[in-house]
This record gives C-alpha cells, sequence and structure tokens, in this order.
C-alpha cells in the first residue's frame, strides 16, 4: 500500500522505510534522533572547526598547497571552495576529475571560481575507452546505479593523489544542510564496492580496465584516515550552510550558473537522476533532495509536493540527452532503448562487499563516529 511520509516526501518508492505510529518516515527519524542532536554550527561546532583549520595549516606548513578541495562545479563544492580560500584562509589545490561528461557550465563555474580566487587547479582525466566501455556494462548489468563508474572514479582518483604527494587533508563539501536525508541503498548502491565493480565489468565488459582508478571501503574508512593519517573532512557541517543564499553569493561575486536540479552538473547524471532511475524503475531522487531541505527549513513541503507532481525530467529536452548519451558511448539510441527494457537488477545480483558495509556502519554508529542519515 503506497504512504508518504507525514513530515517530509519519502514514500514507499523506498522499498525499506518504515513510518511510525505518527506516519513519520525512519529517515526523518533518524535525523531527529541521531544527526540534529550532534549537528553544531555553534560555538562548540566552531571550536572544533577551528581545530581542524589550525591542523589542516600546520599539515601545509612550507608546502605549496596546504589541502585539496574535491570539485565538481556543483553548489557544495563551489561553495566549500570559496569559504576555504576568504574565509578560513587555506591554500587549497582544487583537485577535479574529467570523467568526460562534464557539462560547459561545470567547465565555466569551476574556472570562474578558480579564476578569481587566484587557485591552482589540477584536473585528473580518465581513460574514456576503459570509460566508457565500464559504463556500458553497467548498462547492460540491469542495475539501478549505473552512475557508479563516474562517483568511483571520482573518489579514487582524489584517493590516490593524496597519497602519491603526502596530502594530509582532503576537504569534500558533503554536508548535512542539503544530504542529511540519503539515497536508499537500493536506488544507489554504494559507489566504493570494488568487488561489484569488478564483478559488473567482468560478466559485461569487453576490455579489461588497466588503468581505470579503484578504491575500497577499506581503503577509504581504516587506511587512509589510521595508517596514512591522511583526514577527509566536511567543513560545511560546521557553519551555517544554506543553499539558496551560496546559490546567490556565488552567482553574485563569481557569475555562477546555478542547476536546473542538484548534481546536474555532470551530462551523464542530470540523464541517470531525472529520467533513467525515475522511468525504469519509479526512483525520484527529487524526493531525497527535498525531503533534506525539508529537514533543515530549507523548503515548505507543501512546496516539494506541488513540484513532484511533475516529472523530473524536461520533456521536450530528453530526446536530446538520450541521443547525446548514445553518441557518446558510440552506441545507438536503439541500444539504449534495449538496456531500458533489460530485467532489472539490484546490488544482490552481482558480488559485493556488502557485509562488510553492514558491520562498518554499525561499529562507525555505535562509536558515534558516523551520523548519515539511514540508507
Amino acid at each position: 500500500m503506497y504512504q508518504i511520509c507525514n513530515n517530509c516526501v519519502m514514500d514507499t518508492s523506498d522499498q525499506d522505510i518504515v513510518f511510525d505510529e505518527d506516519g513519520i518516515c525512519d529517515h526523518c527519524n533518524t535525523y531527529y534522533q541521531k544527526i540534529l542532536p550532534n549537528w553544531h554550527t555553534d560555538e562548540k561546532g566552531n571550536i572544533k572547526l577551528q581545530k581542524i583549520l589550525d591542523k589542516i595549516k600546520k599539515d601545509g606548513n612550507g608546502k605549496d598547497f596546504d589541502c585539496i578541495i574535491g570539485m565538481s562545479g556543483g553548489i557544495d563544492s563551489s561553495y566549500l571552495t570559496y569559504i576555504a580560500k576568504k574565509k578560513f584562509d587555506l591554500r587549497p589545490l582544487i583537485f577535479h576529475v574529467d570523467a568526460g561528461w562534464n557539462s560547459q557550465i561545470a567547465v565555466n563555474n569551476i574556472e570562474k571560481l578558480v579564476d578569481k580566487l587566484g587557485l591552482d587547479l589540477f584536473t585528473e582525466v580518465i581513460n574514456w575507452n576503459e570509460m566508457r566501455d565500464l559504463q556500458l556494462s553497467y548498462f547492460k548489468s540491469g542495475l539501478p546505479n549505473i552512475d557508479t563508474p563516474q562517483d568511483h572514479a571520482f573518489f579514487a582518483m582524489m584517493y590516490k593523489f593524496a597519497q602519491k604527494y603526502n596530502v594530509k587533508n582532503i576537504l569534500t563539501g558533503a554536508n548535512y544542510s542539503t544530504e542529511c536525508i540519503r539515497n536508499p541503498v537500493d536506488w544507489m548502491y554504494y559507489q566504493s564496492d570494488v568487488v561489484q565493480l569488478r564483478d559488473v565489468q567482468k560478466r559485461f565488459g569487453s576490455i579489461k580496465l588497466k588503468t581505470f582508478p579503484t578504491t575500497n571501503i577499506l581503503n577509504h574508512k581504516i587506511i587512509l584516515p589510521y595508517i596514512k593519517n591522511i583526514r577527509i573532512f566536511r567543513p560545511l557541517n560546521y557553519i551555517e550552510y544554506i543553499k539558496k543564499d551560496a546559490v546567490d553569493l556565488l552567482s553574485t561575486k563569481f557569475g555562477w550558473q546555478p542547476y536546473p536540479q542538484k548534481h546536474f552538473e555532470s551530462r551523464f547524471t542530470k540523464f541517470y537522476e531525472s529520467y533513467w532511475l525515475f522511468e525504469r524503475f519509479g526512483y525520484d531522487v527529487r524526493r531525497v533532495q527535498f525531503s533534506s531541505l525539508i529537514l533543515t527549513n530549507q523548503m515548505k513541503r507543501s512546496d516539494a509536493i506541488k513540484i513532484l507532481k511533475n516529472k523530473p525530467y524536461d520533456i521536450e529536452n530528453i530526446k536530446h540527452d538520450i541521443e547525446f548519451i548514445a553518441n557518446k558511448l558510440k552506441v545507438s539510441v536503439s541500444d539504449i532503448n534495449h538496456y531500458f527494457n533489460l530485467p532489472k537488477r539490484n546490488y544482490k545480483s552481482y558480488r559485493s562487499q556488502k557485509y562488510i558495509y553492514n558491520i562498518g556502519s554499525f561499529i562507525m554508529r555505535f562509536l558515534n563516529l558516523e551520523l548519515g542519515g539511514k540508507r
């Protein structure tokens, strides 16, 4: 039976959603019980942030830069770049991964901020032949999370760069303010699961991945922070971060251009999140994005419900988007339609490290080291 949360807009399209007696979903209850009490943007948060900044500056003493910021051109990483330079007085190296799907707006936004802030930009370009083949493997797999190749490459390359050049501090734009509700694991399985990535490529790929960057959950959660002493920080969680205010500021100061929807700085992610997930699987990621904004008082629930009555993609332009994806991947639109009609699978259909994620999540939450929303 269909049900929608009485507090946010998450609904039973999340197959694992649980409602309490008041019709409030477990995404909301996790936020109110776990995240909000431990999320400090007040003086307590400021003290912790200052300790982090002091560490970063100390580690960077005598070096050309004291941290790296992974930048996509989206609002979160763009605003982080601005405050890192102007508010925190850091000397970041801007790190960008080009996986072949950048929109021109994203390219422009990155260039505008880097140039006007006087920062250095390092761009790592992924081998397109391998990226293309892996992308097609995910289409053929029947999995919903066909954007995994791009996401995996982003983080793997950033981690490899940090290790190679002994950079001790990585800053990301991940935050509670716009991301306190997380995508259900059935919608977007863990992008860092290299076991599943390799299994998908082994079954459906036509070439071996010789240069494609890979990482894994143990590297991210254990080896980097506790053995290599490379830490990942999310500074936006320690300040008052309001999405609309950030967009207005960057637009005014830098001519930064906003996107119609979160993550649309990537041509492929735009197609994937607005069309593919919605039409093929019935997953509308706007529910996750809007629910986060509702919980953090940046959006009215009634406004979200009104917007959700419309499709998440432009009906007039989607044909051109599909043609672009097909041409880029050197397949036909008929091939894309064929993939669309393949039997649907989920992460359970392939080898994975899910058990490690389950164990790790339990331990991290027990030790109060991870406060992320329910998956």
